[in-house]
């Protein structure tokens, strides 16, 4: 029953309070379980997709310069519906992983979609993966369905050979005649098709993105649907992002600063404008800007180098541009200042990882100032450096000095992370923490908290936007019968950020750096962005007393000797000095 409270009104018109309250009507509690029950439910990716395709239902949602194809959101929705069908009726349920190793398109971004309306996980997998590799990650997931592009044929066939998994339907897309036993993609469309209700929510899987982890060998990052929304929310917040905004991948979607760092994540929830680019070409990519009214370009500091060669070469109109967006490497002050005046004021970079997606942003305001740093933390995430005990991980609350010189290791707290791998418990326990993400870069940061990363803990590199993980390397040297041992690290490039050589201890005598590059070349195990790309034979390498490899030592010393021109390069058939 309603309590009826009268309050009398004083002269100076404030109430007095009232004389009594029913006793029947307690101290009010928030029972939020209505609102936990809507969010849960109805909070999900694929809904804020749904919300968009109605209200931009006439609006481009995707346009395909390869085909001359576009695809308004009703269009785009009825597609993934269409498909989410024929991926049901194949046997995909809830939960059930649907893999597809696709290049940067309408395919890919229909496939991110359609597989969350069917509630399943959807793993965009890495292109350039080595043969072995792909068939490790198949069997790591096992996929209900895979997907592949049939300009991949030769490794595909060769993964699916070596795969103890074969997964259910292999469907391919592109001109190529399917691989036997395989159909293709659109086989399984169906026309005007509506898909099944599935009971997911926001903290279900979504999507599995694949990283090179402490072995060399790909872990499965699994991301939920709150993650999702979280990660478009970012990117919607940081560039900004708005429903009038066209944006273009120069990196491949695989990626998680891909697919999610102006990709279909953050264009699909907000109702911008997709031009997928199959492969990067600086001279295509600048003329969609001027022809298209492009805004928002996204790559790496590779990329942007590509770009201002082009511009320079033949300038365009490049005023739609609302920002370049670039990410996998810090930005050289004297390059930041060359792409500004060539390209666009409007320059970001980001830092971050697989498993955390972005973490730190360094804005147009922070540059040329703090150009080289990784920014600041992003809106929603906390992040630190702290000190490296010999025994246990860092705590949060062990911050190293604000000095901008004392080294420390980047931990981060972000809604945006799935805090867990597939399948590797023990990894999985030396990265996560009570809610902090450790990265294993080292950094320093200074009183304004402006991060600078400085090296890795586990001694991976990054060549071309890409991870290559020394371990692997020298497991793959290894095993050529001349070679007694090797260490992997990488100098700097111009063009790739990190070039990858390699320090070699022969066994025999007669070993050659050509030899060397045709073992790597045809090792099952090992992508070729991924090989060495000089040789230094050596009669030992730099190790503990324990025997472990002393990586940051010999990195320093790689520096000097390819500045010695001490490096043999393999070109074709013959060796040359680097």
């Amino acid at each position: 029953m309603r309590a009826s409270i009268q309050a009398e009104i004083t002269l100076d018109g404030v109430p007095e309070p009232p004389e009594h309250i029913d006793e029947e009507v307690g101290m009010f509690t928030y029972d939020p379980s209505a609102y936990r029950a809507f969010f849960e439910r109805e909070f999900t990716y694929v809904a804020g997709f749904r919300r968009v395709a109605r209200r931009f239902a006439g609006r481009v949602a995707m346009s395909d310069p390869a085909t001359g194809r576009s695809w308004t959101y009703a269009e785009l929705a009825a597609r993934v519906d269409a498909l989410a069908t024929g991926l049901q009726q194949a046997g995909v349920g809830p939960g059930d992983v649907v893999a597809y190793q696709l290049f940067n398109g309408p395919e890919f971004a229909q496939l991110y979609l359609a597989t969350q309306v069917c509630g399943a996980v959807g793993s965009p997998l890495n292109f350039r993966l080595a043969p072995g590799e792909t068939a490790y990650v198949l069997e790591d997931s096992e996929p209900r369905v895979f997907v592949y592009d049939t300009d991949l044929e030769p490794q595909v066939t060769a993964a699916l050979e070596r795969a103890t998994h074969r997964p259910a339907t292999v469907a391919a897309v592109g001109l190529a005649a399917p691989l036997p036993g395989a159909v293709r993609l659109e086989d399984l469309v169906v026309p005007h098709g509506a898909p099944g209700p599935v009971d997911r929510g926001v903290y279900d899987e979504t999507t599995r993105l694949y990283t090179s982890g402490t072995t060399g060998m790909p872990k499965g990052v699994p991301l939920n649907s709150m993650v999702e929304v979280f990660s478009a929310h970012d990117v919607i917040m940081h560039f900004p992002l708005t429903p009038e905004d066209r944006t273009l991948n120069m990196t491949p979607w695989f990626h998680r600063g891909g697919l999610y760092s102006g990709g279909p994540n953050p264009a699909f929830y907000v109702g911008a404008e997709v031009v997928p680019m199959r492969a990067f070409d600086p001279v295509r990519c600048l003329d969609l800007v001027a022809e298209r009214g492009l805004t928002h370009l996204v790559g790496a500091p590779t990329n942007l180098a590509m770009l201002a060669r082009a511009q320079s070469d033949r300038p365009r109109d490049l005023s739609t541009l609302r920002g370049i967006v670039t990410m996998g490497a810090p930005l050289e002050r004297e390059a930041c200042l060359h792409y500004q005046e060539v390209l666009t004021p409007r320059i970001f970079n980001g830092y971050g990882t697989t498993e955390t997606f972005w973490n730190t942003f360094l804005r147009p305001v922070d540059l040329p100032e703090h150009a080289g740093a990784a920014g600041r933390a992003s809106t929603d995430d906390d992040v630190r450096v702290v000190r490296i005990p010999d025994d246990r991980p860092g705590r949060p609350d062990e911050m190293v000095a604000k000095d901008g010189t004392e080294v420390g290791e980047v931990i981060v707290s972000s809604p945006k992370a799935g805090y867990a791998y597939v399948n590797a418990p023990a990894q999985e326990a030396e990265k996560f923490h009570d809610g902090w993400t450790h990265l294993g870069d080292l950094a320093t940061w200074d009183a304004q908290e402006f991060v600078t990363i400085v090296g890795r803990k586990d001694d991976m590199l990054l060549s071309g936007g890409e991870n290559v993980h020394p371990v692997q390397v020298e497991e793959a040297l290894n095993s050529h019968p001349g070679v007694v041992d090797s260490l992997v690290v990488g100098v700097p490039d111009a063009r790739w950020g990190q070039r990858v050589v390699a320090y070699v201890v022969r066994g025999d005598p007669a070993l050659t750096a050509a030899e060397c590059e045709a073992h790597c070349r045809t090792h099952g195990m090992l992508a070729p962005y991924k090989r060495p790309r000089a040789y230094r034979f050596v009669d030992g390498l730099p190790l503990t007393a324990t025997g472990k490899k002393i990586h940051y030592r010999a990195q320093a010393q790689a520096v000097e000797d390819d500045a010695a021109g001490l490096f043999e390069t393999v070109r074709e058939s013959t060796t040359t000095r680097s």
